[in-house]
Formats: structure tokens, C-alpha cells, sequence
């Protein structure tokens, strides 16, 4: 079921690659990662509706929380999980589209108060491309970084959620998605989006509980530097396999530029 979503895709692969004591730095604010779930997942899907560790603001942005929290954004008038299970028929929010945020019924509380960062050392995406002599496109996975970086904070909204089943409370998230820079616009050449990156300085900001709504929406239509990324092709069974970030060429590939 998950899969069907796959070629419309819009950084619902992500994966975390961090030491175990690895310490996560925003401008003068440092934490020590304590949770070791959080440290390495290769390749994690959305649509497994699992955990994902976020990072959200204690005292108004002053210091910070990195917890891990269900990969799902939650709407307050869902009530138990089986209407979480059967909402996900109708609605895909695992992303939310960035230009909407404050226009959105479900999002909009949350854009405005419940802003967090999701942790990330690369996702995966897919480029569509029409070999010669082929009937159809064909779908590319290539994997994102920011090679100068073990870690990158991309922008995300949360959401407590209890279960009024079983009384238990989580926070669920989505990630914020914005046009695509150029190297995305190539790589995810159907939807031409990506997930908003923040530089550190950008993410302590998103974090302060004193923005309006003019710098939510500008921060949330952030394009990071296509010249600070990379992109390289993978091996089409890389959800499988025990190296899912190893380069693969297809010589019918044009190269980026």
C-alpha cells in the first residue's frame, strides 16, 4: 500500500546517519543525542508511519528537545487509530506544502505555534526520464546530501496527538515542502519540490516562538543552495539492499548540470 506513492514522492525516504553520542548544534544551543533509535536508520519510509526523531523548542527557542515522534501529522479531530488508519485513505500528510501552511485548516494552528526541525543526512528521490527507443519514463532513485554536513535540520510543523483509545500521547509531524532549487528541479523533475533545508542560523530561527506570519511564510519558502548539495544516482532495489546509498550510472542518464 505504501508504495503507491512512490513516484510522486516528495521526501517521504529519509536517513539518519549519526554516531551515537553525536552532539546536534544550533547556532549556541548544543544537545547530546541520548535516544540510540535515533542515531542510524539507512532507509526509513513515510509511509511506515513510523518514528522519526524531531527537534522542538524548549522555552520559546532558548534550548531544545530531540525526541522521536511518529512520521504522521495528526489533525486533533482524529480520535483513536483506527480513524488515524482510515483518514490516511483520504489524506496524505506526511508533507505540507509550505505556500499553504497558514491557509490550511489542519496545518495552520501548528505552523503558527508548533514549528519543529527534522533531522536528516540525506533523502532519496526519484528523477523521471524517457530513455531512447523506451515506451515510457522511467523513475531514477538518486540520494540527496549536503556533503559538508553529517546532518542538515529541514523544516516541520508537530503535533501532540492523543489516543483516545488508550489515553497515550505522541507527537506527530510533517515535513514543509517548497519549490525546488535547481538541482531538484532536475532530480524530482515531476513535481519540481523539496523539503525546505535550513542553514543553522535559519533553523534557530524557525524555532522562536515570536515569528508572524510574514517570516513563517518567508522562512518556509527557503531554498537551499543547489551548489552546497549533491545528488548521485542509486541502484533501483536500494530500499532493499544492505547498501542503499552506493552510486549506480545509467549511461542513458543525461548528467545534471
Amino acid at each position: 500500500m505504501a508504495f503507491l506513492y512512490l513516484h510522486h514522492s516528495m521526501c517521504y525516504f529519509n536517513s539518519l546517519a549519526l554516531k551515537p553520542n553525536q552532539k546536534i548544534k544550533i547556532n549556541a544551543i548544543e544537545k547530546q543525542l541520548t535516544n540510540p533509535t535515533t542515531v542510524s536508520k539507512a532507509v526509513t519510509s513515510g509511509f511506515e508511519y513510523t518514528n522519526w526523531p524531531i527537534i522542538t523548542p524548549i522555552d520559546g527557542g532558548k534550548d531544545i528537545d530531540i525526541t522521536p515522534a511518529h512520521w504522521e501529522f495528526v489533525a486533533p479531530w482524529v480520535k483513536t487509530s483506527v480513524a488515524m488508519i482510515e483518514n490516511r485513505k483520504k489524506f496524505n500528510t506526511l508533507n505540507a506544502t509550505a505556500e499553504k501552511l497558514l491557509e490550511s485548516k489542519l496545518f495552520r494552528s501548528a505552523a503558527l505555534q508548533q514549528r519543529c526541525l527534522v533531522l536528516s543526512s540525506g533523502f532519496y528521490e526519484w528523477r523521471h526520464y524517457k530513455p531512447i527507443g523506451a515506451k515510457k519514463e522511467i523513475a531514477y532513485p538518486y540520494y540527496i546530501t549536503l556533503p559538508q554536513h553529517a546532518y542538515f535540520f529541514m523544516a516541520g510543523i508537530y503535533q501532540p496527538w492523543i489516543n483516545q483509545d488508550t489515553g497515550a500521547s505522541i507527537n506527530t509531524f510533517a515535513i514543509v515542502t517548497t519549490k525546488a532549487n535547481h538541482l531538484l528541479e532536475q532530480v524530482h523533475n515531476s513535481k519540481k519540490r523539496m523539503p525546505v533545508i535550513f542553514t543553522e542560523t535559519l533553523a534557530h530561527q524557525w524555532l522562536q516562538n515570536n515569528l508572524g506570519e510574514n517570516d513563517i511564510n518567508n522562512l518556509a519558502s527557503y531554498q537551499y543552495d543547489s551548489s552546497l548539495m549533491q545528488a548521485i544516482s542509486i541502484h533501483k532495489d536500494f530500499r532493499t539492499s544492505a547498501t542503499p546509498q552506493d552510486h549506480c550510472t545509467y549511461p542513458e542518464l543525461p548528467a545534471l548540470n
